[in-house]
């Protein structure tokens, strides 16, 4: 029998056969391999309890076959469907569903994470990338693991110290961290196998991703954008952490040389000294695979700066920016590539969750990539070709009328871009995009793919005064729009704007099957199942189950905090389990002050675990003082010295502490700290890193002592504004 770890190449090599002549034999031979390993596979004891971990590992057959007992892979299978074909819980069933168990991560910042089931055990990551291995039947620790990560790499994150999960491969659990490391643990007892540095520490980059791992090589890629790097995704070896191969997204100075002639290519549309700010194109989120064609898929990120006219100052598209990227897998070869928002001016990303699948488009059957990424369009390309099917907006899209059918580009309305003499404008969809980083799921069973939509404006207005300032947010966007006193009227109407809903999209048709509207925008990921339901978490703290034909709700239970992360379903000893992790938190949470729903708390995060017949209560919330202390009295300042400390709060410290120092609740609030009362000791936390060891970054590079001192007059001005108690009882 052939090992299962060699690889299909190293096969390829064995028999005679060069890589790129033998492409169709490569096909037949994968699918064989596939099946010769699933025939040759040990049977797993799923009545073992959890300590006795069976030998068994995963390996690519497991992820390709996706038996019903784990989630092994971050999508579940390569083709990142998230669709499970479990249907005990079904439409007709789901009434009786209940809380089997619970597990307290201990936190209070975002949980992203999606779960990862194998041999009865569960691998979750809470905030700063500690992992729990768990008795996936009841939820009982194993062990975890705490990489103790660089806590002043908070401060390089764009949108909280999230992570979103593990992966899994032979007997190796792999977790990438904030601070730039990728680290392999032994599955059964969480020791370190390798520890391995992935990024130039120099330079502001972190990783709030989840690793993928294809035929023996941990892919991950990292972020960064807003502060100023040059985005690449790499590929190590899971056995060594050896590197294997690397991608950068976009081109490096080229002075310096070209990697290869994709770098080549790519610089031609690009213009001026892009490189200084890094480029961008981060690959922070998104892959999908597909074994047959050996092509990994890859998202990648917005532009550094953001503003295209300073970041690109005679045009270009910028590749590759925004687009979908296809290498081969086993080399990191480019094989074709897709931009869904050329010029990329607004972070735009196109990191969103991809999903492979084969549709009956014209009465024919094709291999498709489907994708709904932040500008709002959905859509559906040949996944062996990167050819352009189709595309439409699944909301309301200001930025451009339409994608053209013959060229696959977006037809661009007139004002959309912010710079070159354009007045500032309030567009749809904002940075926040119309579909985030929460995965959406797609039901063959429907032929529905289920997206967490949203509307959430934005004002984008170029900042005439941006310099690139290393270690800061690099936008060459005005992040005071509707934050001055005479511009709150704007930012009220912003807030109030805010929607979200759960979209079912016929992909084929491209048009909504139904819709449902939710209490506001940033809810979690989708799971969709054959028992004909679709399940989600809610920023309103709830986890729900849906009818996946019309959108009925059918179940919801109270999670005590909001929810962001993917639910997971797998059935162990004949019974199903639906598992979902809660933990309020994100970039929305943090910038927009979003507040925390009606009777729910921030420090709650769990995962929770449920089935049929089960009735357990989450523990009762701790009970929270909601008297409001105290505000300190204004400062006496001037007009130009409130403005100019709004100009620095807004591109510093908006990102964690919120517009108008508005409070999510998961950090400390700044309006009612007493911190702010002392010049003395505000100094020596934002210059003297005071506080590095709890995530508040060292801004003494960056910031001045009179900078520093009118943010706080303005954190101060804000405090004593005319929002009373009443408004901040939800933040305490």
């Amino acid at each position: 029998m052939i090992r299962e770890q060699m690889s299909v190449i190293q096969i390829f090599k064995h028999a005679g056969c060069g890589q790129q002549s033998c492409r169709t034999l490569k096909r037949f031979i994968m699918l064989a391999i596939a099946l010769m390993l699933v025939a040759c596979q040990p049977a797993t004891d799923e009545g073992a309890s959890a300590p006795e971990i069976a030998n068994s590992g995963v390996f690519t057959a497991d992820i390709v076959r996706a038996d019903n007992s784990g989630w092994r892979s971050h999508g579940r299978t390569y083709s990142e469907q998230r669709h499970s074909p479990l249907s005990e819980i079904s439409s007709k069933t789901v009434s009786d569903l209940g809380l089997e168990w619970s597990f307290d991560l201990g936190t209070s910042r975002g949980i992203e994470t999606t779960p990862i089931v194998h041999n009865g055990i569960m691998y979750v990551t809470s905030t700063w990338n500690i992992v729990h291995a768990l008795d996936a039947r009841t939820g009982a620790k194993l062990w975890s693991f705490d990489p103790k990560v660089d806590k002043a790499q908070a401060g390089k994150g764009c949108c909280d110290v999230v992570n979103r999960g593990v992966a899994i491969w032979g007997q190796s659990v792999f977790t990438a961290t904030i601070d730039g490391r990728l680290i392999s643990l032994n599955s059964k007892t969480g020791e370190v196998n390798w520890d391995i540095n992935t990024i130039d520490k120099t330079k502001p980059y972190t990783i709030t991703g989840a690793p993928r791992v294809v035929d023996g090589k941990v892919i991950i890629g990292n972020g960064g954008a807003e502060l100023g790097v040059r985005g690449y995704i790499t590929a190590y070896s899971a056995e060594s952490g050896d590197l294997l191969w690397r991608f950068y997204t976009v081109p490096g100075n080229p002075a310096d040389g070209f990697e290869n002639k994709t770098m080549e290519m790519a610089a031609k549309t690009w213009t001026g000294q892009y490189w200084q700010a890094g480029g961008g194109g981060t690959a922070w989120d998104s892959m999908a695979y597909d074994p047959e064609l050996d092509l990994l898929y890859v998202g990648v990120g917005n532009g550094s700066p953001w503003n295209h006219g300073i970041r690109s100052p005679e045009g270009g598209d910028n590749l590759f920016l925004s687009s979908i990227v296809a290498l081969r897998a086993s080399t990191g070869e480019y094989v074709w590539h897709y931009q869904t928002t050329p010029a990329e001016t607004w972070d735009y990303t196109a990191t969103q969750h991809m999903i492979l699948a084969e549709l009956e488009i014209d009465g024919k059957s094709r291999k498709v990539i489907m994708q709904a990424p932040k500008n709002g369009f959905f859509y559906v390309l040949d996944r062996e070709t990167g050819e352009f099917i189709s595309a439409k907006n699944f909301v309301t899209v200001t930025w451009a009328s339409h994608i053209d059918e013959d060229t696959g580009r977006p037809v661009e309305n007139k004002f959309a871009r912010y710079y070159g003499g354009n007045k500032p404008n309030i567009q749809l969809p904002g940075p926040l995009g119309a579909h985030n980083w929460h995965p959406m799921s797609y039901s063959p069973d429907t032929g529905l793919v289920y997206i967490p939509a949203q509307e959430a404006p934005w004002v984008y207005g170029e900042d005439s005064e941006y310099r690139y300032t290393q270690g800061a947010w690099n936008t060459g966007t005005d992040f005071t729009l509707g934050m001055l006193p005479s511009q709150k009227a704007i930012f009220a109407a912003l807030k109030a704007s805010l929607k979200g809903r759960l979209i079912a999209w016929d992909p084929v048709e491209q048009a909504p099957a139904w819709t449902f509207e939710h209490n506001g925008p940033w809810n979690g990921g989708v799971l969709s199942t054959s028992g004909g339901l679709v399940f989600q978490g809610t920023a309103d703290a709830h986890f729900a189950a849906y009818d996946a034909t019309n959108g009925e709700r059918l179940w919801r239970f109270f999670t005590q905090t909001g929810i962001v992360a993917a639910p997971i379903t797998y059935e162990l000893d004949g019974e199903q389990f639906v598992a979902v992790a809660s933990g309020w938190g994100g970039s929305y949470a943090l910038v927009t002050g979003g507040v925390l729903p009606t009777g729910s708390v921030a420090n709650v995060g769990r995962v929770m675990v449920f089935k049929l017949g089960a009735s357990n209560a989450l523990p009762p919330l701790p009970k929270t003082d909601v008297t409001v202390p105290a505000v300190p009295e204004s400062l006496e300042v001037s007009d130009d010295v409130l403005a100019m400390g709004v100009k620095a709060y807004a591109n510093r410290c908006s990102i964690c502490h919120g517009d108008q120092a508005y409070s999510s609740g998961l950090i400390p609030n700044l309006r009612y700290s007493p911190i702010t009362k002392s010049r003395q000791a505000w100094q020596q936390i934002v210059r003297g890193g005071a506080l590095e060891d709890r995530g508040m970054p060292n801004f003494e590079t960056i910031l001045d002592e009179e900078t520093v001192e009118a943010i706080r007059a303005y954190v101060i001005s804000e405090a004593n504004s005319d929002r009373g108690a009443e408004f901040y009882q939800s933040f305490q």
